[in-house]
């Protein structure tokens, strides 16, 4: 019988079997490039909560997730709940914890470390939405500075609930005997 090798990622501390697809864990999606070479425990510490690259398939997906939240909370319920009217900056006031959320979100259910690409996606959700905005206030206005303004307000707030779902998914740093 043959034994089936493992190796112990650095990051998340996972078992994986040998060979690796991609040289990617299992587990977080950490990219292990040198299994031979050992980190030094800062240099565990500085890759660990480090992004390795742009995942276009997660950016897709945080397009959709973002564009249907945005979409239900600030366009779809007040359609359904009059009173709710998310009208001028009552929108972007709800449309920033919503990107909040949705960062939160991504960062939790995505694999490896993706909280670069729910911001890319806030972005391209925040132009539409601060248009649609605009140009629909009619009692509750504000300048059209200020909804660029709440929009980077809203991508920084989609910035830091990415990283703390990322950090929630990944849980402490494995711990060494040193």
């Amino acid at each position: 019988m043959s034994t089936q090798k493992t190796l112990l990622c650095p990051y998340c501390g996972f078992k994986n079997s040998l060979p690796l697809a991609n040289h990617r864990c299992v587990s977080c999606g950490a990219k292990i490039e040198d299994f031979k070479r050992q980190l030094s425990r800062q240099e565990e510490l500085e890759r660990r909560y480090q992004q390795e690259g742009f995942s276009v398939s997660w950016f897709m997906i945080s397009i959709a997730i973002m564009g249907i939240l945005t979409a239900s909370l600030v366009v779809g319920l007040p359609m359904v709940v009059p009173a709710l009217d998310f009208e001028g900056y009552a929108g972007m006031l709800v449309a920033i914890p919503v990107w909040f959320l949705g960062g939160l979100l991504i960062g939790l259910i995505s694999p490896g470390k993706t909280f670069v690409e729910p911001v890319a996606a806030v972005f391209l959700i925040a132009i539409p939405t601060a248009f649609l905005l605009v140009r629909g206030q009619t009692v509750k206005t504000m300048p059209s500075f200020m909804y660029v303004l709440m929009s980077a307000v809203g991508i920084l707030f989609t910035l830091i609930g990415s990283y703390i779902g990322e950090r929630i998914q990944m849980g402490p740093p494995p711990k060494t005997a040193e």
